[in-house]
């Protein structure tokens, strides 16, 4: 095993026991890379052929004031599987403001919790006065991965095999990219949304194959929304107006603090993939919030077209403060699921009759769900979610929901191992839905230590069926996804045939 380690990055971050600045969230601030790493039981399937990248929080500077899970500097974590070997790198995503901290030595802005008031230049995003970190979401398009933050920054490229930095994507439109685009392989098309402050307050956009801005649009609101995430099906993106947002009396005032509405219902927007603000087809459902949608699908009935989609709905989003939390109490609530109670659910938009319906699919609390790939905007019947340590963003375990038996198998992490959320990767030769495997990070707080596991998604119960070292023990954080070697093989084949840079 042959470890290369990059220059150290400038650090002012002094230790601390701030429960998302110690323990599994502690940073980390080394760069290596690992030509081959070491199993450390089982065996690599030889079936597994790609890279697994995971976005993580790893905030470099000593901040200026009260510390948020989500201020994090953005770091991305690589394992290349083939052959039945795996490499890994990381890098942190060198985005422009990061830059600029490097070049200062210290934090220039203020965190989620104290922005604008403490922030020394100004910032960026729906917020306004945020740094860009990039530190959300990690999807690959074109070829290219693309590292988003969920307040819309910019889109920073990496290149998915090296890790190098490439810069922000040229397409960015001038109020940002939000976390959550969504990329359909089939047609190489890339859908995104942003959220600002200003109207119409929401946008729509779709990114070519050839990674060029084909289709930008209005997507008009009543005010400042914080919706999440989208969805997308053969013809239609999902968009959101959820009745969770800021505060409008205190927005006059530049205090950014969320509450539910009472009496505001959730809308969704749905919007032909190319289509126009006058082609909406507006929809309202119950009122709550999502963070994260599992899939969405068009289906054909004697009552009419519907178009089906499913995520995790928030049964208390404005959650009550944990007691026992201290100082910390409303903050932890807030990325705590077991405080604003996500549970899985089906909604269904019935296109002749413009009603909704919707459904509880799980009474577990659970979210960061994950479907096998080769089912997106097709109807799926299993869902592998996450759960979470009460009263922390920890995950601690999965849970393999079968939507039509309504069957679910669960798998618990033993005490003090944490993992990543977990894409699905189809087996080569599998011929169901879930012949296919789930592949992690773990983070074990009783060794100090990291591994990349894999499990069979057909039965989790089983736990890692393979499990490889890595060379330092990562930092939590939320997205990640997976790519086939193949398909990046296939966009670079396309890059070539049609001169694109």
């Amino acid at each position: 095993m042959q470890i290369t380690r990059e220059p150290p990055v400038k650090t002012t971050l002094k230790p601390s026991n701030h429960p998302y600045l110690s323990g599994p969230w502690t940073p980390l601030h080394e760069e290596v890379g690992v030509d081959q790493l070491e199993v450390i039981e089982g065996e690599i399937p030889e079936d597994i052929d790609g890279i697994y990248l995971r976005n993580t929080e790893n905030p470099v500077h000593q901040p200026l004031g009260r510390h948020h899970p989500f201020d994090g500097d953005a770091m991305i974590h690589q394992v290349s599987i083939s052959g039945g070997k795996a490499s890994y790198r990381n890098r942190f995503v060198r985005t422009q403001c990061f830059t600029e901290e490097q070049m200062a030595g210290g934090a220039l802005w203020g965190g989620l919790m104290d922005a604008p008031a403490l922030s020394k230049r100004p910032g960026f995003g729906a917020h306004g006065s945020l740094k860009d970190t990039g530190s959300t979401d990690i999807v690959v398009h074109a070829g290219v991965a693309l590292a988003t933050f969920y307040q819309c920054g910019e889109a920073w490229q990496m290149d998915p095999v090296t890790l190098d930095n490439l810069g922000k994507a040229p397409w960015g439109p001038l109020d940002g990219v939000s976390a959550h685009p969504k990329v359909d392989e089939a047609t190489g098309e890339l859908m995104f949304f942003n959220y600002s402050k200003h109207a119409p307050f929401m946008h729509y956009g779709v990114i070519d194959r050839a990674g060029k801005l084909v289709h930008y649009v209005p997507i008009p609101l009543p005010g400042p929304r914080l919706p999440h995430d989208m969805a997308i099906t053969k013809n239609w993106s999902i968009l959101n107006d959820m009745p969770l947002f800021w505060d409008e009396e205190l927005l006059k005032r530049d205090i950014h603090s969320a509450r539910i509405h009472d009496g505001v219902p959730t809308r969704f927007a749905l919007i032909p993939r190319h289509g126009e603000p006058q082609d909406i087809r507006w929809f309202e459902a119950s009122p709550t919030y999502v963070l994260h949608w599992t899939n969405a699908y068009e289906v054909s009935g004697p009552d009419g077209d519907e178009v089906v989609l499913e995520g995790y709905y928030q049964d208390k989003p404005m959650p009550d403060p944990i007691e026992d939390a201290g100082e910390y109490s409303h903050m932890m609530a807030y990325v705590d699921e077991h405080s604003f109670q996500s549970r899985l659910h089906r909604w269904r938009f019935n296109l002749r009759t413009g009603e909704c319906h919707e459904e509880r699919l799980s009474d577990r609390i659970v979210e960061f769900g994950m479907i096998n790939p080769d089912y997106l905007m097709r109807k799926n019947r299993f869902i592998w979610s996450t759960t979470t340590r009460p009263g922390w963003f920890l995950f601690n375990g999965y849970v393999r929901h079968d939507t039509e038996s309504g069957e679910e198998q669960v798998f618990e992490l033993p005490a003090g191992i944490y993992a990543s959320e977990s894409p699905v990767i189809p087996k080569k030769e599998g011929t169901a839905e879930d012949d296919a495997y789930l592949i992690t990070f773990l983070i074990d707080e009783n060794t100090g230590t990291s591994e990349c596991a894999i499990l069979d998604a057909g039965d989790i119960g089983k736990g890692p069926i393979c499990r490889l070292a890595l060379p330092h023990k990562i930092s939590s954080g939320v997205h990640s996804t997976w790519v086939e070697h193949s398909q990046l093989s296939s966009d670079a084949e396309f890059k070539r045939a049609n001169l694109v840079s």
